[in-house]
């Protein structure tokens, strides 16, 4: 049995925060969405299209396909990696998928818009499959009293080694690469790669193979298919996780979408430029590593449940700014800087709690990665839909603000069924 709260373990596990962080912010909400924007709109107002699709919904549909490949995959390799004791192998495989796809980037260039999105797709798919396998880690690692400073402790780690990166990116394009922009925004791509690979082998050295010393079964599928549909039945027989699930797929919904969306939804729907956007999303990583040390404090105060009452309450907020906000009026880069200093401030807080209360409500056992798979297909679920609902809506009404509103409206059912959780285990 492994030995909890081990300083080299868990500053092993945060490392791979930091290691894959640069995906999520240089390749899933910075640089990649402005240079597919540069790419496709730069003939409004007939921008390129894919497939007959507007450029910002085959964006969305793309990413959609993406999460739907991960909650097919998920639950059935978590539940293999169970079987046989060693998720640390499927960690290192979706690490690779994912960094690989991002230096293939480079090769994304006009012309080749379906290169661009299938990479996309597939470094997506990297970066959320191994995502369920590290999160695993947790409540194996760390125990009940410390799991939220941990899993807040890998997002503010993971949120820092994304802004030096994503600096330096910006740097290299904006002055070493000043008169070729295009080069040097898709070298960027390699170099998320490299890093991802890269500081994941710290991670890959330190976290153990093997918590609970499995025999490995002689029909591992059967076996595993068998694990699946025990632990689904279990952890649906617990009233609390089945109202935080609940609770996460629609907060999910919104956050997850909003933050891959955010740069487009600046430069679509307010005008900003390149420049303006980044400093945008450098303000909304800045607020993250805020948010995550805040409510990881808040919980300590008065409960995981009430802190993401909170947080929830403010995405709300955010969504109506986001509806009613004007591109006319003379103060709206300021209104909008607002909305992303709170869409930082927020998503940073309940990211790490949201992960850490669900480690919290888990019934003793040696199935967490398959208990995490479940988290893992509401989240990826919610974004797929969320996703789609974003594509749909842009492709109805020509414009994302419609699609803010809505939003607005699955983080209002999400507070009202938090609001119904009873946190059994101690806070």
């Amino acid at each position: 049995m492994l030995e909890k709260d081990n300083p080299k373990i868990i500053s092993g596990w945060k490392f791979y925060d930091w290691a894959n962080s640069v995906h999520s912010l240089v390749i899933a909400s910075a640089i990649f969405p402005i240079y597919y924007g540069a790419i496709t709109l730069s003939n409004t107002p007939n921008p390129i299209k894919f497939w007959g699709f507007h450029p910002e919904a085959a964006f969305n549909f793309s990413l959609a396909i993406c999460f739907f490949v991960v909650i097919l995959l998920s639950p059935v390799l978590s539940s293999i990696a169970d079987t046989i004791g060693n998720k640390k192998k499927f960690l290192r495989f979706f690490c690779y998928l994912g960094s690989i796809s991002c230096m293939l980037m480079f090769f994304f260039t006009d012309g080749r818009i379906w290169l661009g999105l299938l990479l996309n797709v597939l470094a997506g798919i990297g970066y959320w499959g191994s995502i369920v396998f590290y999160n695993a880690y947790l409540p194996e690692i760390a125990s009940e009293e410390k799991m939220d400073k941990v899993s807040a402790g890998g997002f503010i780690i993971g949120y820092i080694g994304s802004v030096i990166l994503l600096v330096f990116c910006l740097v290299l394009i904006q002055t070493i690469g000043k008169d070729d922009q295009s080069f040097y925004t898709r070298l960027s791509f390699v170099l998320v790669g490299l890093w991802w690979m890269g500081f994941a082998q710290i991670t890959f050295k330190k976290l153990p193979s093997r918590i609970y010393e499995k025999k490995i079964p002689k029909s591992i599928v059967k076996e595993s298919f068998a694990e699946l549909k025990h632990t689904a039945k279990e952890l649906f027989s617990f009233s609390d996780l089945r109202t935080f699930l609940y609770s996460f797929f629609f907060f999910s919904l919104g956050m997850q979408t909003i933050f891959l969306v955010a740069a487009l939804f600046g430069q679509s729907e307010i005008g900003l430029s390149t420049d303006k956007l980044i400093m945008t999303i450098l303000l909304i990583q800045i607020e993250a590593i805020i948010g995550a040390w805040l409510f990881s404090f808040l919980s300590g105060k008065i409960g995981n449940r009430n802190t993401l009452l909170i947080g929830i309450f403010i995405w709300v907020i955010v969504c109506l700014l986001g509806y009613f906000i004007d591109r006319n009026d003379p103060n709206v880069e300021i209104q909008f800087y607002v909305m992303a200093g709170l869409v930082g401030l927020v998503m940073g807080g309940i990211q790490p709690l949201a992960r850490s209360t669900y480690a919290k409500l888990l019934p003793p056992t040696e199935d967490h990665t398959t208990y995490f798979s479940f988290y893992d297909v509401f989240e990826k679920a919610a974004l797929c839909i969320g996703l789609f609902i974003f594509g749909l809506f842009i492709e109805m009404t020509d414009g994302m603000k419609t699609s803010a509103l809505v939003m607005g409206i699955s983080f209002a059912i999400s507070f009202v069924i938090m609001s119904f959780l009873k946190m059994q285990k101690k806070d």
